[in-house]
């Protein structure tokens, strides 16, 4: 979303953990699962709340990252003002293939972190089929999205 910013999110945070506190102290006999659509209500009201209060990003600096990362989601007042500066530009098209890598790339870090608990506790059986679980997303990784960064970096190099 182009008008979500800085202020945004750590408005968004700092509702969060406020409002998880409170539960804490005030309501520590409530299960957490109870409670957790209230605290990310907070959370995302102090985003949003953030996010509108204060002014909006510089546009150069919002066109130039756009251009940079080509982002799905809500960008089209940005991506307007990139294609009117630059017709030839190509906005992502690839959200199916991202949205994949996201679910692969969720277990391929839930297997590293149960990986290593489970050497530790000597459970072998499990090891290696989490084992095999996090060599097998990361080849998935490493096909459909790490070969496919294209200029990552482009445009960057300068910024320090």
């Amino acid at each position: 979303w182009w008008r979500f910013n800085g202020f945004g999110y750590f408005w968004g945070m700092l509702a969060g953990l406020v409002s998880s506190t409170i539960k804490l102290v005030f309501f520590p006999e409530i299960a957490d699962i109870y409670l957790f659509p209230a605290i990310l209500a907070c959370s995302f009201a102090g985003a949003f709340l953030g996010t509108y209060l204060t002014k909006p990003d510089d546009e150069e600096v919002l066109m130039k990252f756009y251009k940079n990362v080509r982002p799905w989601g809500f960008w089209k007042p940005i991506r307007e003002k990139v294609q009117k500066v630059d017709p030839a530009f190509e906005p992502n098209k690839d959200f199916g293939r991202d949205a994949v890598n996201v679910l692969v790339g969720i277990v391929w870090q839930m297997s590293l972190v149960v990986l290593p608990i489970y050497l530790v506790i000597h459970n072998m059986s499990a090891f290696l089929i989490t084992l095999a679980i996090t060599v097998v997303t990361m080849i998935i990784l490493k096909f459909n999205w790490y070969d496919k960064l294209k200029n990552a970096d482009k445009g960057y190099e300068d910024v320090k």
